[in-house]
């Protein structure tokens, strides 16, 4: 009986989240430069630094930070571009880095697809249009020839494209055209997750809120759930469900889009708003972000609190102390010493 009520709990939670990240990690060795050839000391990158995270079918996550905080690297491990120094990604309960069958590893490829941020250096040049969305239908070998032509021109009809681009190559497309081939390209094998690592972040202005809808209306259609990967907070906004905010490998933040917005909680993700431009002028603030300094070398990470070399309200616990994700209100995470502290300066209205 206690077998079969842990199977049914294994299976609920199953269907709730499609894809989950355990205490993940990804630590880089540096070679040492020749002034440090006598030192003893390891030189190791901390890229992704215990991340956890679920994404539950059919919503989109969202992961923001500057540069370097790890993101990318975040979504090359589920990818299985690069395999964890420890931790897990469990996709439908299956640990994907785990020794699977091939017919496994075949199918996590299918349902796992990437949109990824350069579209003409994502497409092959000497491949058309037609070929290139066809591609991953001849890899894994679905349906026969003239199913997939047809496959292709639905997808490319789907994704706004015209069969008169069928047969061109990617550099007699605009930038927006490129990205619609690679959306394409994705969908073709009807995957349950896309990961969008900065989809529109290399498109015009003009271009961006195209794309932005065209993502929206596939999620809609074809019954996607999204990761999505960006630094526009303004994008993520618009496209997300829920945030994870990431400082130097770490979630710094973690909560519903709507809740991050209304009430951000650490100092790290209160500086990245108050950084997002504002078109009204007289609602621009009069006085810059209290963020000091840069952020600091992956490879020498500061003791404690990584934020606390930047962060205006550190104390010396946070200097000496490591703060723990934990849940401050309900559905929203923080990693802050001083999380309560900030949040009973939140208005109640």
């Amino acid at each position: 009986m206690l077998a079969i009520g842990a199977q049914l709990i294994q299976e609920a939670r199953v269907l709730e989240n499609l894809l989950e990240v355990e205490n993940l990690c990804k630590y880089f060795q540096v070679k040492r430069t020749l002034t440090e050839m006598t030192k003893n000391a390891p030189r190791t990158v901390k890229a992704v630094d215990h991340v956890s995270f679920r994404v539950s079918r059919g919503e989109t996550l969202g992961i923001v930070g500057e540069s370097g905080c790890g993101k990318t690297t975040t979504t090359k491990l589920i990818l299985r571009l690069l395999t964890p120094t420890s931790g897990r990604v469990l996709f439908e309960g299956y640990d994907i880095h785990e020794k699977l069958e091939r017919s496994a590893l075949s199918n996590i490829h299918r349902e796992i697809q990437a949109v990824f941020q350069d579209p003409a250096g994502s497409l092959d040049p000497r491949m058309t249009v037609g070929e290139i969305v066809r591609e991953p239908m001849d890899i894994h070998k679905t349906d026969n020839s003239a199913s997939r032509d047809d496959t292709v021109r639905k997808m490319l009809d789907a994704v706004g494209l015209t069969a008169e681009q069928y047969n061109r190559y990617p550099h007699e497309l605009s930038g927006g055209q490129q990205q619609r081939v690679a959306i394409a390209r994705a969908l073709t094998l009807r995957p349950k997750i896309v990961i969008l690592d900065e989809p529109v972040s290399a498109l015009d202005m003009s271009v961006r809120t195209q794309i932005l809808n065209l993502l929206k209306d596939l999620q809609s259609e074809f019954d996607l759930t999204y990761l999505f990967v960006a630094h526009d907070l303004s994008v993520v906004r618009y496209m997300c469900d829920r945030i994870a905010v990431m400082y130097l490998g770490q979630i710094v933040e973690y909560c519903a889009t709507q809740d991050l917005y209304k009430n951000p909680i650490h100092p790290y993700t209160k500086a990245l708003l108050e950084a997002v431009p504002i078109p009204d002028p007289s609602q621009r603030r009069s006085s810059p972000s209290s963020l000091r300094g840069s952020m600091p070398s992956p490879i020498d990470v500061p003791t404690g609190c990584r934020f606390h070399t930047r962060c205006p309200y550190a104390v010396h616990d946070c200097e000496q102390n490591e703060p723990q994700l934990r849940e401050i209100t309900k559905g929203h995470f923080v990693s802050c010493h001083l999380a309560e502290k900030f949040v009973s300066r939140i208005p109640t209205s």
